[in-house]
């Protein structure tokens, strides 16, 4: 098996949504929760929190999630992927899931963990269309950590090294969720 680490991006105030997405309730759990669960569930060790946003809620409702607190959340979610990667020890891989993508499966996180390398750069595709998660080979953390910036994250380097989409359509949703309204039907 792959030495693959996972990194959910949980820091952002949710605006849109109304509240902090990490705290958001699906299906009798948190979102940060969840999206822990999914990376544990598909082989990824450790998987890593990212919070900022209502971080002390999140701790006090799952006080053994491993997570990382980002002060300049407010920043965008480019602070929080350099938070992520500067938490990590140094593994082959990392896959990074957004907290507000309830939809995503440990089978499509599978199937980007079987193609993992350190040079490899991997994103779930939907209809021919990229999303998440993305995996990122460790030979891309520093070009990542040097261009994420704003609410961006690793999309100005995934911009200039196009990484290879993995179709999971079939298997997982990987649509965010930006309001109420796009909650998938449980």
């Amino acid at each position: 098996m792959p030495d693959v680490a996972g990194l959910v991006l949980a820091a952002g105030a949710g605006r849109r949504y109304g509240m902090p997405k990490a705290l958001v309730r699906y299906q009798g759990r948190l979102f940060v929760d969840r999206a822990v669960r999914v990376l544990a569930d598909a082989g990824c060790a450790p998987v890593v929190a990212v919070l900022g946003a209502g971080a002390a809620e999140v701790r006090q409702e799952l006080p053994d999630l491993v997570a990382v607190d980002n002060p300049d959340w407010p920043t965008g979610m480019g602070s929080s992927l350099r938070v992520g990667l500067k938490a990590l020890p140094d593994k082959e891989s990392v896959v990074v899931l957004p907290v507000d993508t309830p939809g995503v499966t440990a089978e499509a996180v599978r199937r980007l963990i079987l193609l993992s390398s350190r040079n490899a750069l991997l994103r779930a595709g939907y209809d021919g269309e990229p999303g998440h998660p993305v995996l990122i080979g460790h030979d891309h953390w520093a070009g990542v950590y040097e261009l994420a910036r704003g609410d961006a994250g690793a999309r100005d380097y995934l911009r200039r090294h196009p990484p290879e989409i993995v179709p999971c359509g079939d298997v997982s949703d990987g649509r965010d969720v930006d309001v109420p309204g796009d909650l998938p039907a449980s």
